[in-house]
């Protein structure tokens, strides 16, 4: 069994984090026909040889169910519909009570008949990502002239299927002024949710140009204030310091929310059946083939303290809304290369620290670009 890790007081989460993740990502491959700038796979046009064959992932499967009963498992890439059996392991998840659902690209491939194919298949809700408010910025974003136009057909090919429809944006320097028009974008496709990933810089990705923390402390502030005017949900992704501006912005006293970092109520597996606590996190703990999913996850050393606020260092460990934020390990591991060092993006700086900063050797927390 896991150990007992140290916890702040507030009310408990619906899903136990020490023994399930909220959610299991699952690259099925990182073969994709796009070449998207921030893409975390590097994806590559071709399928690897090694990657889980058809009986491994439905083991894989298995032993993912074995979690509990609608386990959300999100099928990734790359492109997964670059494997011929995409359809096939959403059928086998769905059948043995899995919660299955899919991040497609936006390329050919996601035409109306396979949006249909996968919604008979059972899956969930299909994700789709906009990086620009209109084709030409994002299909510079995406590295393919029509991405954008195939999206637009998958997405309302999803309403068609009566398939719920999530959105995912990235954000950095080339895409936050598009935010606006993107949200209106959300809207009008009649998304559920709409998914805001805050740069991190590993893969193609670490060619972009982040925003600055101050920059992103104020785009988390729209967010938090348009939140409830828009028809649709929102979460932020690699940016758990929402959650703290949100709290700061109503007043409300800083308890624990239900939310998830890498390796605390997140987990992934990559096409190679590697275990990391996060994609953009990719440090091993273990590999399917060798070792349960469960297993790692509950009981893996690297999982296991990122599991313990109590052991972040600098000023994430001295921040008093860590029990609701908590940083991102992943880009504190991409830009310090240790997990439990403080997220360079948050500018929040605890009252009385006075330890080191993580932008003191790099950009100016006060640069508003």
């Amino acid at each position: 069994m896991a150990t007992t890790r140290n916890r702040s007081a507030g009310p408990p989460r619906r899903v136990d984090t020490d023994e399930r993740p909220f959610v299991l990502i699952w690259e099925l491959t990182q073969a994709c026909d796009l070449a998207c700038e921030h893409c975390r796979a590097d994806a590559q046009p071709n399928c690897h040889p090694g990657e889980l064959s058809t009986e491994e992932a439905e083991s894989l499967l298995d032993r993912t169910r074995e979690f509990g009963e609608n386990q959300l498992v999100v099928f990734s890439g790359g492109d997964p519909l670059k494997r011929d059996d995409a359809a096939d392991l959403v059928e086998y998840g769905t059948d043995i009570g899995l919660s299955v659902t899919m991040t497609p690209s936006g390329t050919a491939a996601l035409s109306p008949d396979a949006v249909a194919d996968l919604a008979d298949a059972g899956l969930r809700r299909m994700a789709l990502s906009i990086d620009g408010a209109t084709a030409e910025r994002h299909d510079a974003f995406r590295g393919e002239e029509g991405s954008f136009a195939e999206t637009m057909q998958a997405a309302h090919a999803a309403r068609d299927e009566g398939l719920p429809l999530q959105i995912n944006t990235t954000v950095c320097r080339q895409t936050v002024s598009d935010l606006p028009e993107i949200a209106d974008l959300v809207a009008d496709l009649g998304a559920v949710l709409w998914s805001v990933f805050f740069l991190v810089p590993v893969g193609r990705g670490a060619a972009l140009d982040p925003i600055s923390p101050d920059r992103a402390e104020r785009v988390m502030e729209w967010l938090v204030e348009k939140s409830d005017e828009w028809p649709f949900g929102l979460k932020t992704t690699e940016a758990p310091h929402y959650r703290r501006v949100a709290v700061q912005q109503t007043e409300a006293t800083p308890e624990r929310q239900m939310g998830i970092t890498a390796g605390d109520g997140f987990a992934f597996v990559s096409h190679l059946g590697e275990v990391y606590p996060s994609g953009f996190l990719p440090e091993s703990a273990g590999n399917v083939r060798e070792r349960p999913i469960t297993d790692i996850y509950r009981n893996a050393d690297l999982f296991e303290s990122l599991r313990d606020e109590d052991a972040l260092r600098g000023k994430c460990g001295a921040c008093p809304y860590r029990n609701v934020c908590g940083g991102s390990r992943s880009r504190a591991y991409a830009t310090t290369g240790d997990p439990l060092e403080s997220d360079p993006l948050c500018s929040f700086v605890p009252e009385d620290y006075d330890g080191p900063l993580p932008w003191e050797d790099g950009e100016s927390v006060t640069d508003t670009s």
